[in-house]
Parts: C-alpha cells; sequence; structure tokens
C-alpha cells in the first residue's frame, strides 16, 4: 500500500472520529461501513498498526485509530521544522551584554549555525565572561536549551533530562565537575547524537543531535577522550573599562536595573572584584538595603560598616 494511500485512508478515518463521539457511541469501536473502506484495506491497517482492534466477535470488528496511525498524520500536517541553531545564532541581541571576545562570538555563532554539532568549550579564570555566553544562549534557545551545572547532575540526572526534553542545545557549566555516568551519557551523545542505555524496566535508544557549549575555569581534569569532542577556546581576563561595561549591560537588561543604577553599582565594585555574578548580587540586594550596604555585607573589606 502506497505511503500516499494510507495517508488518505488515515485521514479519512480521523474525519469520521471527529464527527462522532468515540467514547460514547463508539465504545467498541466502529466498522467498515462507517468509515466506508474495505474490510481487507482496513486489515491491511491493522497488520501495519496505523487502526487498533478493540472488539471482535462473529458478526463484528471494531476499529479505532492507533497511536501510530495518529503520529503519522500529525507528523504530516507539521511544517518542516528550522534548524534551531539558526534562530539562536541570528538573533539580534545574542552576546550584545558581552564586551569583547570577538573570535569567541563568531565561534560560536558558526557552531550553532552548522548543519551537525559543533561542540564549544570556554575555560579560563573565575570571573570572566564564560556564564555570560551561556546565559545569552539560554535566554535565545528557550525551552531548547538546557542549562545544566556538572556539580549538580544526579547519577541519572542526564540521561532521563535528555531523553525527556529532547533539547537542541545542552549548557554545561563547570563540567570538570560532572560525575562519571553523566560524562559517560555526554560521550556518546556529542558523538552522534546517541542516548543508549539499557536499565531494569526501561530501555533508551534516542537519535537526538545536540549542540553543547560549556564552561570550566580547567580543563586539565577532564579526560582526553572528553576534551577531544570540544574546540576549546581561552578568555582572556577583562580589563577595568572593559568589565564596567560588562556589569552595567548585565544589570540594565538581566536585572531591569535604570542605566544610572546600573552605573553606581559598577562604580562602587571598581577595584573590588572583576566578578560578574558580584554586581548580580549588589543588584539583587540594593533595592532593599542599598548599594552601598549591599557591597558591604557581600563583599567585606570596606570600611565603616553600619
Amino acid at each position: 500500500m502506497k505511503d500516499e494511500n494510507v495517508l488518505e485512508l488515515l485521514s479519512e478515518i480521523l474525519r469520521f472520529e471527529g464527527s462522532v463521539d468515540m467514547d460514547k457511541d463508539y465504545r467498541i469501536g466502529w466498522g467498515w461501513r462507517h468509515v466506508k473502506i474495505w474490510p481487507a484495506t482496513l486489515a491491511k491497517l491493522f497488520k501495519e498498526g496505523y487502526i487498533e482492534n478493540v472488539f471482535r466477535s462473529n458478526s463484528f470488528t471494531g476499529y479505532r485509530l492507533s497511536e501510530l496511525g495518529k503520529r503519522l498524520l500529525s507528523a504530516e500536517k507539521t511544517p518542516p521544522q528550522t534548524h534551531q541553531g539558526s534562530k539562536l545564532a541570528e538573533a539580534d541581541s545574542l552576546f550584545a551584554d558581552i564586551i569583547g571576545h570577538d573570535g569567541v562570538k563568531e565561534l560560536l555563532r558558526a557552531s550553532l549555525l552548522a548543519e551537525k554539532p559543533v561542540h564549544v568549550l570556554l575555560t579560563g579564570p573565575p570571573a570572566l565572561a564564560k556564564t555570560l555566553f551561556l546565559w545569552d544562549i539560554e535566554k535565545a534557545g528557550g525551552e531548547k536549551a538546557i542549562w545544566l551545572v556538572g556539580s549538580a547532575t544526579s547519577k541519572a540526572g542526564l540521561w532521563d533530562l535528555v531523553a525527556e526534553r529532547e533539547p537542541r542545545v545542552l549548557l554545561i557549566d563547570e563540567i570538570d565537575k560532572m560525575n562519571a555516568s553523566d560524562t559517560a551519557a555526554l560521550l556518546t551523545m556529542m558523538e552522534g547524537g546517541r542516548l543508549v542505555r539499557a536499565k531494569r524496566g526501561r530501555e533508551l535508544n534516542i537519535n537526538n543531535p545536540l549542540w553543547v557549549v560549556a564552561a570550566s575555569n580547567r580543563c586539565e581534569k577532564l579526560s582526553s577522550e572528553l576534551r577531544s569532542r570540544f574546540a576549546v577556546r581561552n578568555l582572556n581576563p577583562y580589563g577595568r573599562a572593559e568589565y564596567l561595561t560588562v556589569v552595567k549591560g548585565v544589570l540594565v537588561r538581566s536585572e531591569g536595573l535604570s542605566p544610572e543604577l546600573a552605573s553606581e553599582v559598577a562604580n562602587r565594585l571598581d577595584g573590588l572584584t572583576q566578578n560578574v555574578r558580584d554586581a548580580i548580587r549588589v543588584a539583587r540586594l540594593a533595592p532593599q538595603l542599598g548599594v552601598d550596604k549591599a557591597v558591604k555585607l557581600l563583599l567585606g573589606g570596606l570600611e565603616g560598616e553600619d
């Protein structure tokens, strides 16, 4: 039976089921006369799994559309999906709040636009823009981008999370702290998009192309096998002027501060830290404590504490 004939027949069945109350009036299913399809043809659809038998007697055989048949019709109606990475890389605001690191920006955009996964690992000392890159991709990717912290994943967390949500982009902070079980799963997925696991009562065998963008202060602890799957880029520390610009941008765009308050926070932190996370913490406490008090409580080291 040709595919177009199958779709035509299943569409006719779907139209009939949609016009009646299947749970009330057709609890034992419909027969060939209801859908006007010959019994021999229905037998072929049943054999292929597109319809299921819900009742059988000497005088009547009752059918209804199976889940396989519904999925086939749904796939036919669904428009082709564009490559999720294209939407990520072409977003106007992507990396707009990150100063410098132009080569890294270009690499990440190109990787997300690639037809097949190109994985990127960002390394360097704390308080650089590594996490900012992951944040921006997460915001642009929405439900198709999943954020993980390597030190917080459970034994089977990565397996089940990817199987259930089927992300397009996996963002991993502190990848060097990921446990052995999740690392093994990651190696498999990065190689060919396959997630295969046999477990008592459950078997996973999923093919889901996955782009991985990860961050780590150091990559020496990563196995050579894992490092080889990444394009590794080392980020250099920000200069003073760059740090102030980055802090202002992040606080305005991500934390909703006014430009004036963002500038006040950045200037108060000047010379105390180069960690963008410190600025975010101050910004979140400032509405109730004020900037000066928030800085004193969070960073210490200031004189004249109340």
